[in-house]
């Protein structure tokens, strides 16, 4: 019966041709599953709400619209936007229209993401032709491989770039999985790091392969960047507590801070406590980490440990062990808080890479597989966006203390500021 709708709604646009009736069923699919996977996302962070209740994550209209390839051609589709109130940086990123392929019919911008999304040289072509049409007609396996050959060369090139002069306020670092496999190990990951330059602006700074607990392997890749020229240390690095990087850090950079980020934390956090309670407990969480002041935020964090502490000894250790680590964002311009108390500057990139090899069985080699993640982050890098008042990054430089995000000779005594 429901078959027999949809035709009979068609019949009413024959004059758009077959085709046409064909492209508005393929956008209609399209955007319900996208309607569908913000959906899971609003109800993923509807527990996060703002002091005055309102919830903190919402829609926010659509993006303007654009067309995507498909099987019929070119569709034209709306994404919806969602809007995060809180400033915690969360976005929507569709799955199924990845943003850094939104615009691009490039085969530099495009091979990467099909053959990370699980398709394989043998049918590499018959997807680029879906996508790139008459472009990737002549495009052989043989073509492919140089291809690929292309990219590790680019790769290895990019990492010998001298690093002289270069100043970093800020750095994003991650060990970044997928599924993918390697001939020689049974999980292969990228070791990625982010910066942010004087202008504000973001930047890769490394990427590179190597185990993500190992100690040993984030040396190297900093090692590495001292021996290239990178001789002054980033002000404040942001990651997970998980990482080696940490003791590396402390070994080759000993004056950089660290912040933990948010993200990681509150879902180590949550682990340890049934989901009855989960709600509750990350609405008391983002009372620290969006508190106006560090004062606020120790005063949030013992309320935390107090209500916490009997039942669930474990979530309360996860949170005080990194309790410095975790508030050293308020030592640093309020204006950069957004981007600094999580490592979404990588999750977001790649979010979508995550999802899209969950699946896969291709078996690849570290050099295909660093200069294809490579590849990707090149692409993406051409529309990262600067951070918020990028000037706030000179003041640091020049040696400005903040406290509480405001420059030093700006503070209230904290009397003052209880009065205010």
């Amino acid at each position: 019966m429901k078959d027999s709708t949809v035709f009979e709604s068609g019949m009413g646009e024959l004059g758009l041709g077959i085709e046409g009736v064909l492209r508005r069923a393929a956008r209609s699919l399209i955007e319900q599953a996208i309607e569908t996977e913000v959906s899971v996302l609003l109800e993923e962070f509807s527990a996060v709400r703002m002091v005055n209740g309102r919830q903190a994550v919402v829609r926010n209209g659509h993006l303007p619209e654009r067309e995507i390839m498909t099987a019929l051609g070119p569709v034209p589709v709306k994404v919806p936007k969602v809007r995060d109130r809180s400033g915690s940086g969360i976005k929507f990123n569709s799955a199924l229209v990845p943003p850094y392929v939104r615009k691009s019919r490039t085969v530099a911008a495009t091979v990467p993401w099909l053959y990370l999304h699980g398709v394989s040289s043998g049918h590499m072509r018959e997807a680029l032709s879906i996508l790139l049409g008459e472009e990737a007609k002549g495009l052989s396996p043989a073509a492919l491989g140089r291809l690929k050959a292309q990219w590790t060369e680019e790769h290895a090139a990019w990492q010998r770039r001298s690093l002289e002069g270069k100043r970093y306020a800020y750095w994003w670092v991650d060990g970044v999985y997928t599924n993918l496999r390697a001939e020689e190990d049974p999980r292969i990951c990228l070791l990625v790091i982010i910066g942010v330059t004087a202008d504000g602006k973001k930047e890769l700074v490394s990427v590179s392969d190597g185990l993500r607990e190992s100690k040993a392997s984030w040396l190297e890749v900093l090692r590495d960047l001292q021996a290239r020229g990178l001789e002054a240390a980033p002000l404040l690095a942001i990651g997970d507590g998980a990482m080696g990087f940490w003791a590396a850090l402390d070994e080759a950079y000993p004056e950089t801070r660290q912040q933990r980020c948010w993200v990681h934390k509150t879902a180590n956090i949550l682990n340890e406590l049934p989901k009855s309670k989960q709600g509750k407990a990350k609405a008391a969480l983002q009372e620290i980490w969006m508190a106006e002041s560090r004062k606020a935020a120790e005063k949030a964090l013992e309320a935390f440990v107090r209500n916490y502490q009997t039942k669930y000894p474990k979530a309360v250790v996860k949170l005080e062990k990194d309790r410095a680590d975790l508030l050293a964002f308020y030592d640093y311009p309020a204006e950069h808080w957004r981007h600094i108390r999580t490592t979404n500057a990588i999750e977001s990139t790649f979010a979508t890479v995550r999802h899209r090899t969950s699946r896969t069985k291709n078996c690849v080699s570290r050099n295909s597989f660093i200069g294809l993640g490579f590849k990707m982050l090149q692409q993406a890098e051409k529309r990262w966006v600067a951070i918020f008042h990028p000037e706030k990054v000179r003041d640091l430089f020049a040696g400005m203390k903040f406290i509480d995000g405001l420059p030093a000779n700006e503070t209230l005594p904290d009397d003052q500021q209880d009065a205010a």
